[in-house]
């Protein structure tokens, strides 16, 4: 029986660092995983990028693939993309697809791809009016955005708590939505 695909993306905010234990976990609740970072997130797990392709057996990616060059991915079944910073939720909720990530959760909210986005950023950022913006953009598009209350709560800035980052409902979400209750 074919495992449900997990596309696992995060972006540049502390917790990107607790992806390996992520990836063990999302495992053990019998997803395949597919993992892919923002380019500066993939910098700052440069030293455990071997350890999350060996985890998942596939490779890790933060560029878009050239054209014509075979997809080494299974097709998703649900995509997580968390943590999303300031900057990827604006990007993708504006269409700006510059990283791949955003490129890939932006076309798969068009196809119709499960997508649960858990924004990771502090209080000041989360002051920027396009935030709150881009937040109800994304949810009109069908995204499952945990933000607010139920889903990740700012912190001051300079105050951040990222072992306390709520990963539990993210791959709660992702494991309902594969796997609905009749």
């Amino acid at each position: 029986m074919r495992r449900p695909v997990l596309y696992l993306f995060g972006s540049a905010a502390p917790p990107v660092h607790q992806f390996p234990d992520m990836v063990r976990r999302a495992r053990g609740s019998g997803f395949d995983i597919c993992v892919g970072l923002t380019p500066t997130a993939a910098r700052w797990l440069a030293a455990e990028l071997p350890l999350l392709e060996e985890l998942t057996d596939h490779v890790v990616r933060s560029d878009y693939k050239s054209p014509g060059e075979v997809d080494m991915w299974p097709k998703a079944d649900v995509i997580v993309f968390a943590p999303a910073t300031f900057n990827s939720v604006n990007s993708w909720a504006l269409g700006l697809t510059h990283d791949f990530v955003v490129g890939v959760v932006a076309e798969g909210a068009g196809k119709g791809i499960p997508i649960v986005a858990m924004p990771c950023v502090n209080s000041a950022y989360a002051s920027h009016p396009q935030f709150d913006r881009s937040v109800e953009t994304l949810r009109s598009m069908g995204v499952h955005v945990l933000y607010g209350e139920g889903g990740f709560e700012p912190n001051e800035p300079g105050k951040g708590r990222p072992e306390e980052y709520p990963w539990h409902l993210a791959l709660g979400k992702a494991q309902a939505i594969v796997s609905p209750r009749p």
